[in-house]
This record gives C-alpha cells, structure tokens and sequence, in this order.
C-alpha cells in the first residue's frame, strides 16, 4: 500500500525507482522538440533510465512531464510487481502464467469509492478550465500539433450496462477546453462511443494524464471485452484500488491520479487530428478527423506529473514493455497449442513487437521446428501483423539480434527454410500496406527455419566458442576485465 493509501500514486513509485537508480531528472528542457528528442535519445542508450522533466519552458516550475517509465527489465519488473531480473528471459519466465492469473480473478477486485485523494487538491470548473495550464509537447518534428496525452488512460462506461474500460488514446490539445481523441475502430471505447452516437446522447470521457505506469501499461494491453482494466490492475496489486467518481460524468478515476480531464463528447462534434508519429516509426496516416472532448472540469495534485509515451522509430518510449508482455503472452499460446521443448520467445522492438518474432526451441522430433514456427505466426496473440516468425535452436538467445541473424545466415538455406503465408491478417498501421492491391488489410508472412536441419543434428558442424565453464573460470580470475 503507498503513503497515500492507494496503491497507483506516481509519486511512491518515483521513490522506489530512483532508490534503485533508475530515474533521472531534467531541468530546462523546451516542450516543443526537446523534450521529445531528448526522450528518444535516451531510449536507445543501452542502460537508459526514466526521466522526470522539471522547469519546462513555458511553464510552472513544479509542472512535471515524465518519460521512458516502462523502458528497462528493472523499471518493468517494478511496475508489475515481479522479482527483479537478471535477464528479458527471466522477466517473461516470471510473467508467463501471470496474465491468465490476474483475469481469472479480476471480479475479485471491484474498486473501492472513496470522498478524498489527493487528485482533489484542485480543481478548475467551467470557464475556469484552462488546459494551457498544463504541458503539452510536440513530441516530433511533424506532428500535427501538440498532445497532451500520450501516457493517459481513458475511463470510458458502457451506455447499457456497468462496464467501464479504461483504454490507451492519444489526445491532442486544440484549445483551453478541447481535446481531441483518436479512438481507433474496434477499440472498446469506439464500441461504447458507437452506442451513444446512435442514442444522440454525448459519451462521457475521464482522462488520466498521470499515475503509476501500471495504470497505463495494462490501459493499453488487451483485456477482455466487458472485464474493467481497473479489476484487473486490482488482481495484479492483490488489492482494489481507491477511485473517486467525477462530479459531472459520474466516472471513477485513481484518487490518487496527478491530472484528471472529464468532460463529454457532444454528439457529431469531431474537428482534424494527427498526423502523429506512430509505434513502427513512420507516419503512416495524414489528418484525420476524431473526436472532440469537451473538458468541462480538471482535478489535479499540487505540482502535478504527467507521463508522457510517445511512439516513435523502435526502440521508443514504449516498446520493450510491450515486447516483454507480448513475449509471455506468446510463450503461454504456443506451449497451449501442445509444442513442446519450447525454451525462450521474443517480440523485437524493431518490429513494434509484432513484425518480427523468435522462438527458440530444443528439437524433439522432425518438423518440430515448422510446427513452432507456423504458430508463432499465426497463433491468436501472433497473428496481427506478425510478419518474419523466426525459428532457431536452444544455443541462440531470441532477443539477442546478432545470435539470430547468425542463425538465420548459417542454419538456413534460403530455398528449403522459408515458408510464405499469404493473405494473412494485416493492418493499414503497416507502412508496407500502400503496396497492397486489396482495400482489405492482408498482408503475407514468412517463417524461417533457422534451426540446424533435424536429420543434420549429429554431425552438424560444432559451434567455435568459449564453454559456459571457462566462461565463468576467465570472469573470477579476471573481474576487473569483464
């Protein structure tokens, strides 16, 4: 339980993380531009840390934007309340069977309402509400414009029935009281928005830009149809967390979330958003109209934070989180669909953790290799754009890219070891998808046999390397080397 008796306080988690060196801070840096480059470039650093930005231009002092939250095996493993690792592989070995845990006993988990949290430190009401208040970046050189909420949660309800999702949309910053909401067709909002559009009655909307980053990183997984994200933020935590209701919409939010903007999306009321620099580093949509809330009234904490994702060219913000969850939830499918020996899995962030997907296995029997590689392409988490599914045996690590490819480049041979799928489900997301003849989103796959062929196992030529045993004898005699 946090100090502030809820467990999604940002500001608990800050502390635990800097104790253990995994935050730093910036003073300075100009909303525009900077704080985005600087973001980015420290993602690709190879032991990079969250950074809390602090006297951004233009702003109050004390008015935070923090980034790069779910960026590291440490950060992550603290977000989700598991054993800090050693390696990718122990973190998803950890988190294997986690998520089938925490679904299963979400109704367990119903929040708890409350009258106080420190989100109700202020307030700003009708002609009060002024969102220039807060900082709002342009994250890319051409974006569209400058957003608000790109880390946020949005808190949405069901017109017919209780059910109340809390999804991941970005949101651009139009005026001192809109914002505009790219909700994507098919998402559980869009299919609640869909039944108040149809009831000309205006959708009530609670985004959260700031909280513990669990808060966002299960918003943006996908939890199953009609179950709240917040029951199962409850069944990772092993307690409910405390919300309170907004005055004017009646929807819960964390009590002790850093900005809240409720308001309503008035029926037909839409106006031009994007472009916005997307997860697989292209811009791969124009100007589109979305959505407009009407922000009617904002609850925030003194000194407020808000955490800021943006996508970019992999790595980004983003996308070793989603690699790593991804990565268990693929593991759990292809051990469930009865392949057997299965040893590590890996989504690659170059991929947007979906294009190009590893799987290490130790060969059983002939085949086994084909079998795990049509699967991995084609199971329900791989399916979507999955586009190179990677085979290769139990010696290669599947996140380590130069042991892959050296895999791939000795192991395969071109004519016999890769399989092509086509007409396999795609996305408009895919930048690839303007070469596609068909409106509908296909899109063909390739599955690459890297493993040493089955009949060869015996007397496929040894690997020249140094053996686990002098490894470690060379590293004691010589720590200060290694």
């Amino acid at each position: 339980m946090s100090k502030t008796g809820n467990p999604l306080d940002l500001r608990v988690w800050l502390e635990h993380i800097e104790e253990i060196g995994e935050l730093e801070h910036c003073f300075g840096a100009h909303p525009e531009l900077e704080i985005g480059a600087i973001s980015q470039l420290n993602v690709k650093k190879e032991n990079h840390k969250a950074i809390l930005f602090d006297e951004i231009v233009g702003y109050s002092k004390g008015y935070r934007v923090l980034t790069c939250s779910t960026g590291s095996k440490k950060r992550l493993a603290n977000i989700l309340r598991l054993p800090s690792p050693q390696t990718h592989q122990d973190l998803i070995q950890s988190l294997r069977d986690k998520p089938a845990y925490w679904q299963s006993h979400t109704k367990e988990f119903d929040p708890v309402d409350v009258k106080q949290g420190p989100v109700l430190e202020n307030t700003m009401v009708g002609d009060d509400v002024d969102l220039h208040h807060f900082p709002a970046v342009l994250w890319n050189e051409k974006d569209g414009g400058k957003y608000i909420g790109t880390g946020c949660s949005v808190v949405t309800k069901d017109l017919e029935t209780d059910w109340v999702n809390v999804g991941t949309y970005r949101v651009m910053l139009h005026d001192k009281n809109k914002v505009g909401l790219m909700i994507i067709p098919g998402k559980h909002a869009n299919i609640q928005h869909t039944k108040y559009i149809a009831a000309k009655k205006p959708f009530p909307v609670a985004i959260i830009l700031g909280a513990d980053p669990l808060n966002y990183l299960i918003s943006g997984i996908e939890v199953p149809f009609e179950v709240s994200e917040f029951n199962y933020i409850g069944a990772i935590l092993h307690q409910p967390i405390s919300v309170v209701h907004g005055d004017l919409t009646g929807l819960p939010f964390p009590s002790a979330a850093e900005i809240v903007l409720e308001g309503w999306v008035y029926p037909g009321d839409q106006a031009p958003e994007g472009p916005f620099g997307e997860f697989l580093g292209y811009y791969t949509s124009d100007v589109s109209m979305a959505a407009v809330v009407t922000v009617e009234k904002i609850y925030f904490r003194n000194q407020p934070i808000i955490l800021g994702s943006p996508p970019s060219k992999p790595p980004n913000d983003y996308s070793y989180s989603k690699s790593v969850m991804r990565s268990a939830l693929l593991f759990n499918s292809i051990v469930s669909a009865g392949v057997p020996n299965v040893q590590s899995v890996w989504a690659h962030e170059i991929g947007g953790s979906r294009m190009f997907n590893v799987i290490s296995i130790k060969q059983k029997y002939a085949g086994h290799a084909r079998q795990a590689g049509h699967i991995l392409s084609q199971c329900g988490v791989g399916a979507y754009m999955s586009r190179y599914s990677v085979v290769v045996d139990e010696d290669i690590d599947p996140s380590n890219l130069s042991e892959v490819m050296w895999a791939v480049a000795t192991r395969s041979d071109p004519i016999n070891d890769i399989d092509f799928i086509q007409r396999g489900v795609g996305s408009q997301s895919d930048p690839m998808s303007i070469t596609q003849s068909s409106k509908a989103p296909f899109a063909s796959k390739a599955i690459i046999d890297a493993c040493r062929p089955f009949e060869f196992l015996n007397s496929f030529p040894q690997v020249v390397d140094v053996s686990e045993e002098l490894e470690n004898q060379v590293k004691t005699k010589w720590p200060d080397l290694f």
